[in-house]
């Protein structure tokens, strides 16, 4: 008797043969790993690049990932959105009254047959009372949007502030580093002396007190620089402890005014005011609608009586407001140019701070632009000299070591009020760019 599974039955059951198979399983666990990686690769190439080594890279996080923008935005599409529905007609009116029913079975007509009546209504303002809605839910519009764009500039100021901080923080610790290491050199030269018998050994012990004393300025400048950093990761949106990339130079912060005058010639356009301006118009289109007011609307219907299962008769209906409460009316119009003068009254105010806060901002500027320049053509280079000729003179024992000292203070000390001098350059100049509208 011949086997069920004979060569011909298996290949009818099987007409692909398993060994046929095989190959694509031998491959299946190459295919696997190279899933796994590829998964463990995607968070990683997923990841946004970490801010702060450029004054760019801080801008373009603030533009593109600040939440109060992010809402400001939101806010402003819903603005627009509120144009068109502005000036659209009401929704119409539809009724359906019955006539004719037993108030004892409401449900049953008293005759032999049921009359309907049908009716549509719908409500015309007229008198351009609607053109007038659109252009204030319009004016409404561009005044968020404007809000908008000044919550920008001072997001990027406040942002690029920090950041000037963040790096002077970092730059004051690299100054106190080098005068640690300085005054490490100061103290094996008196240790020298001292072990020569030409010096004596409060020399170095001064030195070494020197040291602590810059190690607990040092402790501070840090601290200061963690405040930095959380207050720029605040501006960013981000967590107060998220990490920073180091800055790669220093940032450079342009003012593109020539003069105070120029910069303040500005002010008339800038977004603040222009919001406020806005609303002044908005307020001032919504008078003329009020005073439209004055002038009723029409109702216009149409209409159809049902008598069984047949139309009976039609209607055409006309209704007018009868502008009865007119005291109500004075006062709503009262209201509205209350409202306008008051928005007025905002920008004019809107616009002094603009002025102020532009002054302000250009002598902080400009007082630090030109004691930075003093400090380092002047000042820094005739420290350096007295500090080389202090060490000199000290090595051969031409001074003391008092003087040395106090040379190698105002030579760093001279270096730290450069760096100081240059953040509070950057703090006006960002001040400065914010009224100008540098957003870029």
């Amino acid at each position: 008797m011949a086997s069920l599974f004979d060569p011909m039955q298996a290949r009818r059951l099987h007409p692909y043969p398993l060994f046929r198979r095989r190959p694509l399983l031998r491959h299946l666990p190459a295919c696997v790993l190279a899933g796994a990686l590829w998964a463990l690769a995607l968070p990683v190439t997923a990841t946004e690049p970490i801010p702060g080594h450029s004054l760019e890279s801080i801008r373009t996080w603030v533009l593109e990932h600040n939440p109060e923008l992010r809402a400001m935005g939101l806010e402003t599409q819903a603005a627009e959105a509120r144009i068109l529905p502005a000036g659209a007609l009401p929704d119409p009116m539809a009724s359906v009254g019955f006539r004719g029913l037993d108030p004892d079975k409401p449900w049953r007509t008293v005759g032999a047959e049921r009359e309907v009546n049908y009716a549509l209504r719908q409500r015309f303002p007229l008198w351009g009372k609607r053109d007038l809605m659109r252009t204030a839910a319009s004016q409404d519009a561009v005044a968020i949007g404007l809000d908008r764009i000044t919550a920008a500039r001072d997001l990027l100021s406040d942002a690029e502030a920090a950041y000037a901080r963040y790096w002077h923080a970092d730059q004051a610790v690299a100054v106190l580093d080098r005068r640690i290491a300085l005054l490490r050199q100061v103290e094996e030269i008196a240790g020298v002396r001292y072990a020569l018998g030409r010096a004596p050994q409060q020399d170095a012990i001064r030195a070494q007190v020197e040291q602590t004393s810059l190690q607990r300025e040092r402790i501070e400048r840090l601290a200061a620089k963690q405040e930095a950093a959380a207050t720029l990761n605040a501006v960013l949106g981000r967590r107060s402890d998220a990490p920073l990339a180091a800055p790669d130079e220093a940032p450079r912060l342009a003012v593109r005014s020539a003069s105070l005058a120029e910069a303040l010639d500005a002010a008339d356009t800038h977004p603040a005011v222009r919001s406020q301006q806005a609303r002044a118009e908005a307020a001032r289109t919504n008078v003329v609608l009020q005073r439209r007011n004055r002038f009723p609307d029409i109702t216009v219907g149409v209409g159809a009586m049902q008598l069984g299962n047949g139309i009976q008769s039609t209607e055409l209906m006309l209704e007018v407001e009868i502008p009865f409460q007119q005291r109500a009316r004075r006062e709503r119009e009262r209201e509205s140019r209350l409202l306008e003068e008051a928005a007025l009254a905002r920008r004019d105010a809107t616009l002094r701070a603009v002025e102020e806060r532009g002054a302000s901002a250009w002598a902080q500027w400009t007082s630090a632009r030109e004691r930075r320049q003093l400090i380092q053509n002047t000042l820094l280079p005739q420290a350096d000299a007295t500090w080389q000729s202090a060490l000199a003179s000290y090595q051969v024992g031409e001074v003391d070591f008092g003087t040395l000292l106090e040379a190698l203070n105002e030579w760093q000390g001279a270096d730290l009020a450069r760096v100081d001098a240059l953040r509070d350059e950057l703090l006006g100049a960002a001040a400065v760019r914010a009224i100008e509208g540098d957003i870029r």
